[in-house]
Parts: C-alpha cells; sequence; structure tokens
C-alpha cells in the first residue's frame, strides 16, 4: 500500500506538465485569468511562488477594484495598497497595465500618480485607465511614456507640459471624458504613427492639435467644438464616425463646415456613419450640388441615421459604394429621396438595409418599405432589407 501511494506520488510530480513548460508560457497563461487567481497561484509550491511577479500584462479591471474600495483605499485589504503591494512584489517590465480608478474617497491621486511614474520606468507599451472618480489630472510623467503603442484614457485631464511633442510609437488613442483645457491652444501633437483615433465627451477638443499622416480611423462622439476639417485631413482614413448629442445651437464655438467640404476630404473612406443631429448641423444652409468626385470614391460602407432636408445631390455617382444601412428612418421626403439617391446612383450596391424610427407604428413601417421597394436600382445585385427597429 505504502509502495503504491510513493509511485503514485512520483507519476503526479512527473505529469506536471504545466511547471515545465517554458516561462513565457506560463507566463501567457496567467496573463489570461483574472489578476487575483494568478497571484494566488503563488501558494501552489515553491516553483510557482514568484512566476506571476514576472507577467508583463497587470489588469485591475473594474470588477476586481470595486470588490477591494470596499475596504477603503488604505484599509488592510484596500485598494490602493492592494495594488501597492502587486508592484512592489513585481519585477521586470509592465508592456500591458490596465487599470480602474473606483468611485471612493481620496484625499488626492498621489498614489496613482506613483504608479504612472512606475509605468513610465517600465516601459510599458498598452495603457488603460478608467476612472470612476472626480477627474484626474495626469502627471507629466504620462508624457514620458513614449513607447506606448495603444493608450485609453477616461475622465482625465491632457495638461502635457510645454516641452512635449508627441507619442512617437502611439498606434491607437482613445480619449472620453476628458478636459483639455486651454493649456494646449496651439501646441501641436506629433502622432506619427497613429491609425485609430477615438474622442467621445470630451470638452475643449478645439485645442487638441494633432499631426496624425497615417490616421485610418476616427470616431468622434458629443465633440461639438472639435476641429474635424483638420482631424480628417489624413490620406489614409477608411472610417469616420461623428456623432452630435444635442442640437447645434446649444454650443458655441462649433467649427463651419457644410457636407460638400466634409465629403471632399474624405476621399478614401469606406465606412461612413454620421448622425442626424450632425447632418442637420451640415445642411442648416442650403447645400450645393455634390461634385460626382467629392462622393464617388466612398466605398462598401455607410452606416447613416439621417434626416436629411436638402436631397440636393442627384447628379453624384456612387461607383464603389456597395453595402447601405440607414437607421432611425422616420420615412420623411427627404429620407426617401436620399434611399432612390443611392439606389439610381450606385451600380456596385449589393446590400441596402432600412430600419425604420422605433417611433413609427407597423403602418409607417409598411408604407416605407412598399415606396422603396418600388424604386428604380442601377445594380441588378441589389438586395433590398426592411427591418424592425432596434430594440
Amino acid at each position: 500500500m505504502t509502495e503504491n501511494y510513493r509511485v503514485g506520488l512520483v507519476t503526479c510530480a512527473k505529469e506536471d506538465r504545466i511547471s515545465n513548460l517554458p516561462e513565457h508560457l506560463i507566463h501567457s497563461i496567467l496573463e489570461r485569468i483574472p489578476l487575483e487567481e494568478a497571484v494566488s497561484t503563488s501558494i501552489l509550491s515553491k516553483k510557482w511562488r514568484y512566476k506571476w511577479t514576472k507577467m508583463t500584462a497587470l489588469v485591475f479591471h473594474e470588477q476586481f477594484s470595486k470588490k477591494f474600495a470596499k475596504n477603503g483605499a488604505f484599509g488592510r485589504n484596500g485598494f490602493i495598497r492592494i495594488i501597492n503591494k502587486v508592484l512592489f512584489f513585481h519585477k521586470g517590465p509592465i508592456l500591458k497595465f490596465h487599470i480602474h480608478i473606483p468611485n471612493m474617497f481620496l484625499d488626492s491621486f498621489e498614489e496613482v500618480d506613483h504608479w504612472v511614474l512606475f509605468l513610465s520606468r517600465n516601459s510599458v507599451n498598452e495603457l488603460l485607465l478608467t476612472n470612476s472618480n472626480r477627474r484626474y489630472e495626469l502627471p507629466s510623467y504620462m508624457f514620458c511614456c513614449l513607447e506606448l503603442t495603444k493608450l485609453k484614457l477616461h475622465k482625465c485631464c491632457f495638461t502635457p507640459p510645454l516641452e512635449f511633442e508627441g507619442f512617437l510609437n502611439l498606434e491607437e488613442l482613445r480619449l472620453e471624458d476628458i478636459d483639455f483645457g486651454p493649456s494646449l491652444y496651439r501646441t501641436k501633437v506629433n502622432l506619427p504613427r497613429l491609425k485609430k483615433l477615438c474622442l467621445i465627451k470630451c470638452t475643449n477638443v478645439y485645442n487638441f492639435n494633432i499631426k496624425a499622416t497615417k490616421l485610418q480611423q476616427l470616431i468622434v462622439h458629443a465633440c461639438p467644438d472639435a476641429m474635424l476639417l483638420r482631424l480628417l485631413d489624413s490620406p489614409c482614413l477608411f472610417l469616420v464616425s461623428i456623432a452630435f448629442e444635442k442640437p447645434v445651437q446649444d454650443f458655441v464655438g462649433v467649427e463651419k463646415m457644410n457636407f460638400a467640404t466634409m465629403l471632399s476630404n474624405l476621399s478614401k473612406v469606406e465606412y461612413f456613419y454620421i448622425n442626424s443631429l450632425f447632418l442637420k448641423f451640415l445642411i442648416e444652409e442650403k447645400i450645393p450640388k455634390l461634385l460626382p468626385g467629392a462622393i464617388s470614391s466612398l466605398k462598401q460602407s455607410w452606416l447613416l441615421d439621417i434626416q436629411l432636408e436638402s436631397p440636393n445631390c442627384l447628379d453624384s455617382t456612387l461607383d464603389q459604394l456597395k453595402i447601405v444601412e440607414m437607421t432611425c428612418l422616420k420615412g420623411s421626403k427627404p429620407e426617401l429621396l436620399f434611399i432612390k439617391l443611392l439606389l439610381a446612383h450606385s451600380p456596385s450596391l449589393q446590400k441596402f438595409t432600412i430600419k425604420p424610427s422605433r417611433a413609427s407604428d407597423v403602418q409607417k413601417r409598411y408604407d416605407i418599405a412598399k415606396e422603396v421597394m418600388q424604386f428604380p436600382r442601377a445594380s441588378a445585385k441589389a438586395k433590398m432589407f426592411c427591418l424592425d427597429p432596434e430594440p
């Protein structure tokens, strides 16, 4: 019996394949499980005691932060103390760092500043900071993280030092509820490798003057003072999404432009989304007829949530347009004329989907579907889909 037990122990030891994996594979496994569980592997054996301390990715997600926020900031198992312990024991570079700051009492963000300083010295490539507390003013060390390739910030004040020239390696930037303040005025931020820029509910955006010649995707939602023509000035753009949340008269200092002016900057756009409020802003003044060259290069996909009021663009030809989806349709005459335009001037069209507004009744939806089905189509392959509104 004793002999069999010993044989069993030897067999189990030989079959511990995970512990014998190369270090980089073990770290890859640890980084795919919640951080709490990764740290807990230190109790498995002496061999596992310090493996988690060499992880290159640390993710303190919202569920993690809320759990420890219940114990306060500096309690024995409080939010600040736990993260300080993890960073104290950590060894080696941190390439990916995600942190959620919960809504809890903080005298200051001093400890958060220390974390950012720590990251600036550890070659961080990907940084995501979300904040449910009061707005956090980014420290100067943030702008020393020059190896960043991906940066996402929420509810912060973006105030770089005067000598800051830009993030030279940054490829993706998402800024939500960010206040750019007055200090950025006329300061150009150089982002030579930026491919994706997302601005959501930011303030003082007109001060955010960037140079991003390789920008491919631009998303600007609820930022009415953004200098869109400047942001659209990229020859590589293929995705543009712009939306307002309030009527334009509620804002001061909005950049003046019209539909034709904007489209003239979209020479390679394949995916284009605008909502009704932004479109109404564009067509406040009478729209001149669009030249075919200003619009014919839009490709593959237009996702439009529109209430068009001036359908004066029937001379345009959309040679490469393949997929169209229009949502929140109210059945107005301008909307129907716009659909007729797209069907009649899109020889490559393959799929056209419409979704009526949730406010429309069944009869209204039927009338819309019946009318659009009768419109002539330039493409023999074009198929019409009339779907129910989204819940």
